[in-house]
């Protein structure tokens, strides 16, 4: 089965509604400074300029979390990979509002950005509410399959941590299977409580809060790297 490490193919409008004046501003000026380069390779020194930890989101949506994450770690360096124009948008406006120098951004397939690093050079991995392709046809599309798996788990040092959040049944029961099937992730989780509630240094999204508000359970997973 192809999944997304070989498809290589991103779904659905990379554009939604209209920028406003202000937010093409955030585009033309801001998301160049931050953008990750295009070519090379990449380490913290390239893109921080100083060797720190990194973490790195893949499909960060408006960028709540990534901003919250990088305002309570501003030792850390943070990567965030989303291909649709008004998410980088909305992170762009974040990382204005909150001040942070410490977040580099690709506006494209993250794992473009994950096969450019080191071997075990990322401290944490999100992926928080990826389109869960609910349709079994589609699941090859599904972000948790083990291509994608496999370069998340080559580029994690040990120690590491993977955090996968869903509030689709169908992605949450394909997510543990998947997962149930590797050796290289420990799941971190010893009661239902550590997958029912939100950890306290998970920020919460705006999706989140709108599919609590729809009456959608809310799963939070959190994998060790071993």
């Amino acid at each position: 089965m192809n999944d997304p490490s070989v498809i290589r193919r991103l779904y659905g409008r990379r554009q939604g509604h209209k920028l406003r004046q202000g937010q093409a501003a955030l585009v033309e000026d801001l998301l160049p400074r931050l953008s990750v380069p295009d070519t090379g390779a990449l380490n913290a020194a390239t893109l921080f300029g100083e060797d720190r930890p990194l973490h790195l989101e893949i499909g960060f949506g408006a960028g709540e979390h990534l901003a919250g994450q990088a305002a309570a770690n501003s030792d850390t360096g943070f990567i965030g990979c989303e291909p649709f124009l008004n998410g980088v948008v909305g992170a762009l406006g974040h990382i204005q509002n909150g001040g942070l120098d410490n977040v580099r951004l690709h506006m494209g397939d993250a794992l473009e950005v994950v096969e450019r690093l080191p071997d075990a050079s990322l401290s944490r991995v999100y992926l928080l509410h990826p389109d869960p392709w609910p349709k079994a046809r589609h699941a090859k599309r599904r972000m948790m399959n083990h291509g994608p798996l496999d370069a998340i788990a080559a580029k994690l040092a040990p120690g590491g941590e993977f955090r996968l959040g869903t509030d689709d049944p169908t992605y949450c029961r394909w997510s543990m299977m998947v997962m149930n099937a590797r050796r290289d992730f420990r799941w971190l989780a010893t009661g239902p409580q550590d997958f029912l509630v939100r950890p306290d240094d998970w920020p919460e999204t705006r999706y989140e809060r709108k599919a609590r508000r729809q009456g959608h359970e809310v799963w939070y997973f959190r994998y060790l790297r071993v």
